[in-house]
């Protein structure tokens, strides 16, 4: 089974669009995307729901068998029914989530990682494993991109892919399993943490260190924005940290 500790805290002012759900022998780290303003995402329904609805109907899925990308497929079939046919499903402005999952399975733990969040596995001879989907930061002509560029190549080949009403992303998924006796244990963060390594310092190793304490990553989030600024992107996000370890119980 798994011990799962976390953390998680919107942007300043704003609805929370993370969530977290766990079960015995699971996790689920969702990432809703925060439309642009004045975009017309075509759903009446907002990403809070999209982010609620997406991990009920994952829940059922991570307590059986099937693969994780078989999983993450059908319950994105599920939600887009969920819609009941009052959204354009059609809109590639849509709401939208990234994914990152983590469930053990006897001795192995396997994990799954939809577009920019994380899962760090932390070795017990201290090294770590990122698994992390880069595809959003290779769209062509670089950042910052366009609203017109993104919704061209939302869920196409060439571009990136995330959890919305295309059942077909999770293919494109990066998934996989490791041997839990080899691991101290593992950390999903979503993109609001990973700020820490890729704007302000921080180790992999360290923040993979820290998770354990995941409020305190939170709270460090925050004091380098208001310190440092960020290159590109809101100036603060909602942030999420989950510690998993494998107590021997």
């Amino acid at each position: 089974m798994l011990r799962v500790s976390y953390a998680s805290a919107a942007a300043p002012g704003r609805a929370n669009e993370d969530y977290v759900l766990a079960g015995p022998s699971w996790v689920v780290v969702l990432d809703g995307a925060t439309p642009a303003p004045g975009v017309e995402p075509g759903c009446r329904h907002g990403v809070p729901w999209l982010v609620r609805a997406l991990a009920a109907a994952l829940a059922p899925g991570m307590d059986g068998g099937e693969p994780l990308p078989q999983v993450l497929s059908a319950a994105i079939a599920a939600t887009a029914e969920a819609h009941d046919g009052a959204c354009d499903l059609g809109n590639p402005n849509s709401p939208s989530a990234t994914v990152a999952l983590a469930r053990r399975r006897g001795d192995l733990l396997e994990y799954l990682v939809l577009c920019d969040s994380a899962v760090v596995l932390w070795r017990r001879d201290g090294r770590v494993t990122v698994v992390r989907d880069d595809r959003l930061d290779r769209l062509p002509g670089g950042r910052p991109y366009s609203l017109e560029l993104m919704a061209s190549l939302r869920n196409r080949p060439g571009g990136f892919w995330v959890a919305s009403t295309c059942p077909e992303a999770a293919e494109q998924a990066l998934a996989g399993a490791v041997p839990v006796a080899g691991l101290r244990g593992a950390a999903l963060f979503t993109d609001g943490v990973t700020r820490l390594a890729d704007w302000y310092g921080r180790t992999w190793e360290s923040l993979a260190a820290g998770a354990a304490e995941p409020e305190n990553l939170l709270a460090e989030v925050r004091e380098q924005e208001r310190a440092r600024g960020v290159p590109h992107g809101k100036p603060h996000d909602d942030a999420t940290a989950v510690w998993v370890s494998f107590p021997p119980w």
